[in-house]
């Protein structure tokens, strides 16, 4: 299967697989020309706490019953404090892909245009129609866990 990637952008770098047995492509920020939400650099200066939308200068035909998740790489996320927030790139969407970036350090973390941001897996889904059911026990039959949820089965 091969992945259909448009540039918007002359520089706006190609989904990079660092080595053959990678899950997931690595994607770059790609400023639009102009490109001024933050102070008029072509560099984003992301505040502590803060988050944006990172473009990466791409449209990417996602192949129909599979979705692109953008997810963080584990050097941007340890090193620099920057992880991915919910971001899904569905069969359907044509517009550019974003990568929604967050701070979550105390420092200014500053990115480069070209620099590595996330990295993006191809997965396959499955759709389903979603059913009403008159009873709140929805599997039909009672279940070993019950309603068991957060920290139900203790801390060790």
């Amino acid at each position: 299967m091969k992945l259909k990637v448009f540039r918007l952008r002359e520089d706006a770098k190609l989904p990079l697989r660092a080595y053959p047995t990678d899950a997931g492509m690595d994607l770059f920020y790609s400023p639009a020309d102009g490109y001024n939400s933050f102070g008029g650099s072509r560099d984003i200066h992301l505040g502590a706490s803060q988050g944006a939308l990172i473009p990466t200068g791409l449209k990417i035909a996602v192949p129909k019953g599979h979705m692109l998740e953008i997810k963080n790489k584990s050097g941007v996320a340890f090193k620099k404090r920057l992880i991915v927030g919910a971001c899904v790139v569905d069969s359907g969407y044509n517009g550019e892909v974003f990568v929604n970036l967050n701070n979550i350090g105390d420092r200014v973390a500053v990115i480069k245009p070209g620099q590595k941001i996330a990295q993006a897996v191809l997965i396959p889904i499955k759709t389903c129609a979603v059913e009403e059911v008159s009873d709140d026990n929805v599997y039909g039959t009672s279940t070993l866990r019950g309603a068991g949820s957060l920290g139900s089965t203790g801390e060790y």
